[in-house]
């Protein structure tokens, strides 16, 4: 349940008062009470303006009380039954990478069952539903992705162990899209009207080798318009993700002749090659991660080559490189490109049979960085609605969806669509829904405070 201050009451009063009931009127209803603790509110959760009052506080707190809000957040939390089953219902239809059609065609038949002006998937494969707004002047998104990162085969029927339920998928993304849905289901509920325009988009391409594909369609030049955009990605439900972490990944391959290990014995060899290759590139790269804007990098996948007792044709892997600064990512890169020529031209001089080697540096994943400033209006009243539901906002950096409008400059942040997520990646992936209905009740607020209220007259 989420806490509603007293309508006399400052929002920068009553969040700092530790442990404190307040009503929760839901249009004069006076039934609900809670508690929450401000105290939490520590330093290792920094809010954008720490010590200084939030600028936007008032005003969105002016959207919480409308009455046609709280009849929303009311709806989010009594209806959370239909939540979960929109969860389980997604949850059991495979969304590979590359494969998330029929995902998508049951993402956008739920949706115009809810009530869009409009529905469609675009070319890349991404669901594109519309709410009209009053006023036509501006447009905010709020979307989840619709794959995950299982192979296609990958048994994603949802079982249940006490509180939990496990599948593949259930909490990355699949809760995204179920929170869309139920914010969507609200504001129609509770006849919501917005001044701008509000789009709830499932997109593809989120995971590994989709390299962001569904965003970077949507983000393209002659797209639709979008002036704010909201991913729901996960389970949190007071993180605010404004700073977009960049990457670079890459296939090596190295390649020969291969041979007998012993009668071709003098080739060039590509296992060795790569060995040198990867050597190379750490001793440089440990060095300039020791310092300035957090960087990393990794060597993730190796393979290659027929028999131990055979000198590799080929030898192949898959390099992921990341930073906070697209100038240290740069760098980082130019570090591993210099390695893998260095260790070709040595491997070559080796040889003493036979043709030279020759690599291929393939470039599979670029997802560029950047950052919305924790004083932008949008992250601030991101921050407020967090903390009107009893929380502690928590800004950080990530890989997501928002990365491609960050790097643009288009304002964007990635929120988690509440409850607990569990091993996420694996295939013991499972949810347990403690309180998620906050978390879908916090996505619901910020868009209302993005979108504006549409007032009548």
């Amino acid at each position: 349940m989420f806490v509603s201050p007293s309508a006399s009451q400052p929002m920068a009063a009553w969040t700092r008062h530790g442990w404190t009931a307040f009503p929760a009127p839901f249009g004069g209803r006076q039934s609900r009470w809670t508690l929450f603790a401000a105290a939490a509110w520590t330093l290792a959760a920094v809010p954008p303006l720490a010590g200084q009052a939030n600028p936007v506080a008032d005003e969105v707190l002016g959207v919480f009380q409308d009455p046609a809000v709280q009849a929303a957040l009311l709806h989010v939390e009594e209806h959370d039954d239909q939540t979960m089953a929109d969860l389980i219902t997604l949850t059991e239809i495979p969304a590979p990478p590359f494969m998330e059609q029929e995902r998508a065609r049951a993402f956008m038949a739920m949706l115009l069952e809810l009530g869009v002006d409009t529905a469609y998937i675009d070319a890349e494969g991404n669901v594109i539903s519309r709410r009209r707004g009053t006023a036509g002047d501006r447009v905010v998104a709020i979307s989840a992705h619709l794959d995950t990162v299982f192979p296609d085969g990958t048994d994603t029927r949802v079982r249940t162990a006490e509180d939990t339920l496990y599948a593949p998928g259930i909490g990355d993304d699949t809760r995204g899209l179920a929170a869309v849905l139920a914010v969507l289901r609200a504001m129609n509920a509770a006849g919501v009207r917005t001044e701008a325009d509000i789009l709830f988009i499932g997109t593809v391409g989120e995971e590994g080798l989709g390299d962001l594909r569904g965003m970077k369609h949507l983000f393209r030049e002659d797209g639709p318009r979008i002036d704010a955009f909201i991913s729901v990605d996960g389970t949190s439900d007071s993180r605010i993700t404004h700073r977009g972490l960049g990457s670079h990944r890459y296939r090596v391959t190295f390649q020969g002749p291969g041979g007998h290990s012993w009668g071709a014995f003098g080739l060039a060899n590509p296992a060795h090659a790569m060995s040198r290759a990867v050597r190379y590139f750490q001793d440089d790269a440990d060095v300039f991660t020791r310092s300035g804007p957090r960087t990393s990098y990794n060597v993730g996948r190796v393979g290659g080559g027929t028999s131990i007792n055979s000198v590799p044709f080929e030898a192949w892997m898959e390099v992921d490189m990341r930073s906070e600064s697209s100038e240290s990512l740069e760098h980082i890169d130019s570090l591993f490109q210099a390695a893998m020529s260095r260790a070709l031209e040595e491997e070559n001089g080796l040889r003493r049979q036979g043709p030279p080697l020759t690599v291929s540096v393939d470039l599979i994943g670029d997802r560029p960085s950047g950052t919305i400033p924790a004083d932008e209006p949008f992250v601030l009243r991101a921050s407020a609605a967090t903390e009107l539901m009893g929380l502690t906002p928590r800004l950080g950096v990530g890989s997501t969806d928002s990365n491609i409008p960050i790097a643009l400059g288009v304002p964007a942040i990635t929120i988690g669509g509440g409850g607990d997520g569990i091993a996420a990646h694996s295939p013991d992936e499972g949810f347990v829904n403690t309180n998620g209905h906050v978390g879908v009740q916090r996505a619901l607020l910020i868009v209302l405070a993005q979108a504006g209220l549409a007032r009548s007259s």
